[in-house]
């Protein structure tokens, strides 16, 4: 299985930023062990972060020429962008969302998300591990299809 991990805005900041809500692991840290567990579990991944919109767009869009599934950090995107839902939509690959903390347990504008309703599923609040449950739960998808 080929999976798509893309990481929005901010989150090339982890480590240094807020972190006491977001973790001490850097992007690098959570990309080796997302790298690691997908080696362990016979899956490819690649990743890719950009603060920029319309990069993440391009990444979702080039995914459906290779990939099976996608993994998705919208961060701060998620509340905002109907463009990258509209991308979501468009590619008909199983999404999972995915956020370091527990979004609905925060400011109210967090709890809105865009990708959520196209997405498969959600998987909040863990952490780097959240990353490691969307991984296992995008090869449980390949295994029940």
């Amino acid at each position: 299985m080929k999976i798509l991990v893309v990481h929005g805005p901010n989150l090339n900041l982890l480590g240094t930023r807020e972190t006491d809500v977001y973790g001490e692991q850097t992007l690098d840290d959570v990309n080796a062990m997302l790298s690691s567990e997908a080696e362990k579990l016979g899956a490819e991944i690649r990743t890719m972060q950009s603060n920029s919109e319309g990069a993440l767009i391009d990444a979702i869009q080039d995914a459906r020429g290779w990939a099976d599934a996608i993994i998705i950090n919208p961060g701060a995107y998620t509340h905002t962008s109907i463009a990258l839902r509209d991308a979501v939509v468009a590619v008909d690959l199983p999404v999972i969302e995915v956020h370091l903390s527990n979004v609905h347990a925060r400011e109210d504008f967090r709890r809105h998300s865009y990708i959520a309703p196209v997405a498969v599923g959600q998987i909040v609040g863990f952490g780097a591990d959240s990353y490691r449950l969307a991984l296992l739960a995008a090869l449980s998808l390949e295994r029940s299809s």
